[in-house]
């Protein structure tokens, strides 16, 4: 009988057919994620002449949304470890595509409340799910551009709502943009049926059947056997702690921490963007489609980021990469709230998309393979969990901004300082203490089969 570490053969193949299917799936659901998540501001301005609601009330309908995500965030991590990842997905994309296209026939503004809180539950489980399954299945070499141009999914979504609200919206209406959301529930027969479970769920199940067929896909000439035994690759696999434990012992309480300050930073100043950028800058003087070209530029930056930041990631390493982005970032909304020149602002808001999403895209695959691999699902929807109350913060702050006298974009100057504290943050990252795969090097490539196939 073989030993198999699954995880190693994993971590050192590379990128092919099975692995570019997981892709595919994944940059699917995480589109139409940012597709729906980009619909609430896109359809903002219309949406309160609709209901006839002010700007704290159109704020907080957006932070409650937030708190439905942290519920999703908690709930799915938690349910990912039981019922497995693939499902988790599956249940997600139901909810937020079918609650999202309800939203569409709302009456009134609660009812469309109510049934945005039941979506931005798929919403919030959704992600780390998806994150996670890329980051399980990616060979470690390449593993940070993968992960971020899967995430650039996310972007297009935002990229093709925010088109659809260009062309359409002032002839349909803003309802028509939450009706299209129904494709991904049409589409989830297909997903259960080519989607691979997670290998570490099999593997804490002794599935060794289905073990052995997705490593047959991800290393054709492995020749893997049901009679194999497969193992994780980790020592902490073995231990019999809670996953929220594991997530803070072996020194990683203080790197734990600064995930959850620098995630919170994050996602402030993305739900603040994501919720406000078009109206601002409608009530700065644009018109409808003007406004919603900065949020389509904004999209085109994040993809940007993620790509450009993905292949530096590679050459210098995440943590300086993060450090970098967070703090241009914090200069590029300096400049937004003193510059009124057109150019100017279409460049600054690019480079605010490039440091705001792309810094998230990357920051995903580095918080999660910070933790042992047991646990990655637990530690990264737990930092996503907590970084979503910075995003229920935002929209109200920027909406009692703007009932006020201050020029609309002096609101910008309110995202520089949680982008100054998430580079602050990542100064405080141990990587010593994490737990990060590592890819064999070619001297020692020889005894590669003595280490990964063990006889027994």
């Amino acid at each position: 009988m073989r030993t198999i570490h699954a995880t190693q053969i994993v971590a050192n193949s590379k990128f092919n057919k099975f692995q570019l299917l997981v892709f595919l799936w994944c940059f699917y659901a995480i589109a139409f994620d940012g597709f729906d998540s980009a619909l609430y501001g896109i359809g903002l301005p219309l949406m309160m002449e609709d209901f006839q609601i002010s700007h704290v009330e159109a704020g907080a309908i957006s932070s409650y949304s937030v708190i439905s995500t942290i519920i999703g965030t908690f709930l799915f991590g938690a349910l990912s470890d039981l019922i497995g990842r693939k499902k988790v997905i599956a249940i997600c994309v139901l909810l937020f595509s079918v609650f999202t296209f309800l939203s569409g026939f709302a009456p009134s503004v609660l009812i469309f409340t109510i049934l945005r809180f039941i979506a931005a539950l798929g919403l919030g489980g959704v992600m780390p799910a998806l994150i996670a399954a890329m980051v399980e299945y990616s060979p470690k070499k390449n593993r940070a551009l993968t992960v971020a141009a899967m995430y650039c999914g996310f972007s297009i979504g935002a990229i093709v709502a925010s088109l659809i609200g260009i062309y359409f919206m002032e002839n349909l209406g803003w309802r028509f943009l939450y009706w299209i959301a129904i494709l991904p529930f049409l589409t989830l027969p297909f997903f259960l049926k080519k989607f691979p479970e997670s290998l570490g769920f099999y593997i804490a199940r002794k599935r060794n059947d289905k073990i052995a067929q997705i490593l047959n896909q991800v290393d054709p000439r492995g020749n893997y056997q049901a009679t194999d035994k497969f193992e994780a690759g980790t020592v902490e696999m073995q231990k019999k702690e809670l996953p929220i434990k594991q997530v803070f012992s072996n020194k990683r309480l203080i790197s734990t921490l600064a995930f959850w300050l620098a995630m919170t930073c994050s996602l402030l100043v993305i739900s603040g963007l994501g919720t406000w950028l078009p109206k601002i800058m409608n009530e700065s003087g644009y018109g409808i489609s003007s406004s919603l070209s900065f949020n389509l530029v904004l999209s085109f930056g994040q993809i940007t980021g993620s790509i450009v930041g993905g292949v530096l990631v590679e050459r210098i390493g995440h943590r300086r990469v993060l450090i970098s982005m967070f703090l241009v970032a914090a200069l590029s909304f300096l400049l937004l709230s003193s510059t009124s020149n057109t150019l100017l602002l279409y460049v600054l808001v690019m480079l605010t998309g490039a440091c705001t999403i792309g810094t998230q895209n990357l920051m995903n695959p580095y918080v999660s393979e910070f933790y042992p691999r047991e646990v990655r699902t637990t530690g990264l929807s737990i930092a996503i969990g907590v970084g979503r109350f910075g995003g229920i913060l935002a929209p109200v702050m920027i909406a009692l901004l703007l009932a006020t006298n201050l020029p609309p974009q002096q609101a910008f100057m309110a995202f520089a300082i949680p982008s100054l504290l998430g580079a602050l943050a990542f100064f405080t990252v141990q990587e010593k203490y994490g737990s990060f795969d590592r890819v064999l090097k070619p001297a020692r490539q020889i005894s590669e089969p003595a280490r990964q196939h063990t006889e027994a």
